[in-house]
């Protein structure tokens, strides 16, 4: 078997998931509290080969070692830029907004784009109810006034107050999974625990964490490493062919 054949495919199937992790980057670049996709790469052993092909012995073997990559999340905070608008809010430091799904299950999010839905509920960007830290959406009143959210994220309306944002932490935010829009959902067992002394920013957004002309960059680097990849391929079946042709 020609395993550099196969180390080759496997660079190339690697090179695609960095592929597909800079586009999302680049077309999320301008969605607030996005999250940059990350990619690592590492190597696997499959099999042995022939140490030395003028040797004998059980000795005489190593192991075949192909590339592999692993999609991560960034979570390296976004600039927080003003937008005077009342719904939107930005979280300084740690924590998540806590969002209800749709099955009535909880995500966390960043994005802090958030408007009214008919029932004048509180929502983010995809109309997923924003919880109170009592685990209830949060409800403004329709004649209530203007909307004042303090830096513990205390909702209140007039001499109204609506209750408070919850803000969450994890111990390890690499247990979060993202779901889109800038959403996560823990894996199993993570749970998380409110923020002690959250600062919530009041007409405030945190942007993307992504700078994309570093994602033009790694396109860049992508296409040349694909480029080599494929002659390298090429070459290897070409030498295969005239081998074939030789021996008969």
């Amino acid at each position: 078997m020609n395993i550099g054949l196969y180390q080759s495919a496997a660079s190339l199937s690697a090179l695609e998931r960095w592929q597909g992790a800079v586009s999302q980057n680049i077309t999320s670049s301008q969605v607030s509290g996005f999250r940059k996709r990350t990619v690592a790469f590492s190597t696997v052993e499959m099999g042995e080969i022939q140490a030395d092909p003028k040797a004998r012995g059980a000795d005489n073997t190593k192991a075949a070692m192909f590339p592999t990559a692993t999609v991560g999340v960034s979570f390296q905070a976004g600039e927080t830029t003003p937008t005077r608008n009342q719904l939107d809010v930005a979280i300084q430091g740690d924590g998540f907004l806590e969002v209800q799904m749709p099955d009535g299950s909880r995500g966390y999010t960043r994005a802090g784009e958030l408007h009214l839905d008919s029932a004048r509920t509180l929502v983010s960007r995809d109309n997923l109810p924003v919880l109170s830290q009592s685990g209830t959406p949060i409800v403004l009143q329709p004649e209530g006034g203007q909307l004042n959210i303090a830096q513990d994220g205390t909702l209140t309306q007039g001499d109204n107050q609506l209750g408070k944002i919850s803000v969450v932490k994890f111990p390890d935010n690499s247990q979060l999974t993202p779901v889109g829009g800038g959403t996560f959902l823990p894996k199993d067992g993570s749970t998380p625990t409110q923020v002690e002394h959250p600062s919530v920013l009041q007409g405030y957004l945190e942007a993307s964490n992504v700078t994309p002309l570093r994602e033009m960059i790694s396109l860049v680097q992508i296409a040349r490493a694909y480029e080599a990849n494929q002659k390298i391929m090429t070459d290897r079946d070409q030498n295969l062919q005239k081998a074939i042709e030789t021996l008969g």
